[in-house]
Formats: C-alpha cells, structure tokens, sequence
C-alpha cells in the first residue's frame, strides 16, 4: 500500500468535511513524522497544537500501555485513580478548586457554557463572545464561535450568543444586558490569525465582569498545556478567570477535555445536571497525567521559552529578508504567526503546500499568517531546518 492508494480508499468512506495533504502518516517521533511511502515530515503543526510533548513520547507511551493492560473503561459511575491524581494536578496547579471531565476543547467548552447559564439563573443567559474566536464545532459553539463562515449551513442557530469587536472593551460594555451573564474569551486567538488579546483589554473585562457580576470564561483549549510558554496563558496576564477551559494538549493525542473552576460556581452543577459517559476516561486520564508531570518538571517552562526566544528571533529574520511578504511576527510562546502582507496572503496555502512538499508541516490561519505550533521539546536546529525551507519557499514568491 502506498500513500496514494489509501488516500484512494479514505475517499470512498469519509465524509467530505476535510481538504486532507494526500499522505498517511504512520508513525512519529519527536518532531518527526513518517508516511507510508517512507517519507520524513517536520512537524510543526503537531496534531494543531496537540502533541505537545512530540509524537510517542515515552513518558506518555508508558502510561497508556499500562493503563490500558489494568483497566480501560468503567464510566463515571465509579471514581478512577488516573482521573482522580488528573483533577488533583489540575487543581494544584491553577486557580481552580473543581474539575468536570469530558473528550475535546467543544465539549468543555459546552460544559462551561451550561455552568455559567445554570450559576447565573434563568433569566441571565447570554454570553458576550468576541468577533474573530473559535469555541468549537457543536451548535451551541459554533454560535458562541465569532466567525460567519462556521454558522453557515446551520442556522438557526442557538439563541444567547453575542459578538463584539476584537480587543474592544467599550463594545463588550454596550453589549451587556440584564441577560448577559458571562463573558467567553480566549487569551489569544489561534484560529483566526495568532491574535494576542492585550493584557490591558484582559484586565478590563476582567474588572467589567467583577463590576457586573459576570462570569469571565477562559477558553485555553489552544492556549492552555504549555503552549504559549506557561501551564496555561492566563497565568503570564495576571488576570484569572472564573471559569477555564482546557484539551488538545491534556493527553498528548489522547481525546480529552476538562473544565476547571472554583468551589462556590461548580457548586451550581448538581448530579443529573452534565455528564460525560467517556470523560476522563482511565487511559486517556493516565495520558494527561504523565502530560502534566512531565511539564511541570523543573526547567520545563524556561527551556519553552528559551526556545521560543528563538524562534521568534529566527521569524524576524524572515520579515527582514522578505518585507513583501511579511509583515512581523505575533503570539507567545510556541503559538506563532508569520503575519503576511496583501501579497504574501495571496500565496498563503500555496506556501504550505510548498514547505508539505519539501517535507514540513504548517499551515494558514485566518487567511493572514502562516501559523506555527511544533511540539513544545522542538530543537533549536529543527527550529533551523524550518526556516531554511521557509526561506527557500517565499523566495520562490518573492
């Protein structure tokens, strides 16, 4: 079997809703990834901020393997050790007292949506989300979801979502109502660019929603787990939130999510209220506990961003040597955008099926940058190899 012959076969069973690279991938390493004509990949997508630890790690490997030959599933009718020493790490390490589990960012996300509507009584429903974020794929996230081009199709949607501006803090304030009862947010926008929010603009809504008695909802599912150079990104902004969402890099690969808040809302939810027949599943949960204890090691952070430091160093140099294409450099950590210019943006997809056909792996986010995620133990000389190619690449458009 090659490449071609099971993206041949993929096509007579799959539902169309995704434009896939023509490769199956069928094994990883690191910042490695392999496909089944024995091609080699530098990843630094890794799984859309997923991998963060790289592929197979060994740490996470063990887990799995273990968790998996003592118990798999029981349901959350029974307490598990993997998820119980899951929530206590969570717990410890952030500002919440009370975790709910379930099995990906839409999902915790529409945990948190129930919790702040069920916290706040019937007549405050309504949450203020921001032009531009991305909450997830279910209804309800979709319609908390500040882009037009993901509503399509679905309308009606489900009522109680409202969208301001981007970074616009009077906007949110015109818009609250004697309905609105959180405000959802994520610290820096992935999906629709790399967009940082302002630590001044955090500080505000944080400060509105103390005034008005809101929630504030972090959605850290991109943000969260090390990606942007701390455990999760509200941390670098002084400014915490009631409510927290977390998944993609929990597990490494594993499909899991977590909602994280404080003892006096989760106290809202009572048994019967929310659930989840999967979540925090014992291998999954084993997963995120080797995640979290590997991150949380000394140096882990500091090494993050070293690195960080210089890879923004070597995005620079790009803006430098093809100022027709790019424009700068945004995001924290390794959440990184190349920002293009109206020339660059033209060849956007073009440039990543470039860079996937020299063998690395990126990819165009909001139709303006070229969007750069690598697993968080990434090398300086793997951080080169990119940019060589990258170079080699917008002289090609130049």
């Amino acid at each position: 079997m090659s490449n071609a012959d099971w993206t041949a076969r993929g096509e007579q069973v799959f539902i169309g809703t995704y434009s896939r690279f023509p490769a199956a991938m069928i094994r990883g390493e690191g910042c490695i990834l392999w496909d089944d004509d024995g091609r080699q990949y530098l990843d630094f997508l890794a799984g859309i901020a997923v991998c963060s630890l790289g592929h197979c790690h060994p740490a996470v490997t063990e887990a799995v393997c273990r968790q998996a030959g003592e118990l798999m599933h029981v349901s959350n009718l029974f307490h598990t050790k993997p998820q119980i020493r899951l929530a206590e790490l969570l717990c410890a390490n952030t500002f919440a007292d009370r975790v709910f589990m379930a099995n990906s960012g839409a999902e915790a996300n529409e945990a948190a949506i129930k919790l702040a509507r069920i916290h706040s009584g019937a007549e405050k429903y309504e949450i203020i989300s921001l032009t531009g974020s991305f909450h997830g794929r279910t209804l309800a996230t979709v319609a908390a979801t500040g882009q037009p081009k993901f509503h399509q199709g679905f309308e009606p949607l489900p009522e109680g979502f409202v969208h301001a501006e981007f970074g616009d803090s009077a906007e949110v304030e015109r818009l609250i109502t004697d309905k609105t009862c959180a405000i959802l947010c994520e610290p820096l926008q992935g999906e629709s660019g790399v967009r940082p929010l302002e630590l001044e603009y955090l500080q505000k809504i944080r400060r509105i929603c103390n005034d008005r008695n809101l929630l504030l909802i972090f959605d850290e599912v991109q943000t969260g787990m090390g990606r942007t150079g701390s455990l999760f990104a509200y941390q670098q902004l002084d400014v915490i939130p009631d409510i927290m969402t977390a998944a993609k890099a929990l597990a490494n690969g594993l499909p899991i999510g977590a909602m994280l808040t404080t003892e006096k809302i989760a106290a809202s939810l009572k048994v019967g209220t929310h659930a989840s027949t999967f979540g925090g599943n014992p291998v999954a949960a084993a997963a995120a506990v080797a995640v979290l204890e590997t991150m949380l090691a000394p140096g882990f952070f500091e090494d993050v961003g070293k690195r960080s430091d210089y890879f923004i160093k070597r995005l620079q140099e790009m803006v430098e040597q093809f100022p027709a294409l790019a424009t700068g450099v945004r995001g924290r950590g390794m959440l990184l955008g190349l920002v293009l210019t109206e020339k660059g943006r033209k060849h956007g997809i073009e440039i990543v099926q470039k860079l996937f056909e020299r063998g690395v792996l990126i990819n165009f986010a909001g139709m303006r940058v070229l969007r750069f995620i690598p697993p968080l133990i990434v090398k300086k000389v793997e951080i080169d190899q990119l940019i060589d190619q990258l170079s080699a690449v917008l002289t090609e458009f130049n």
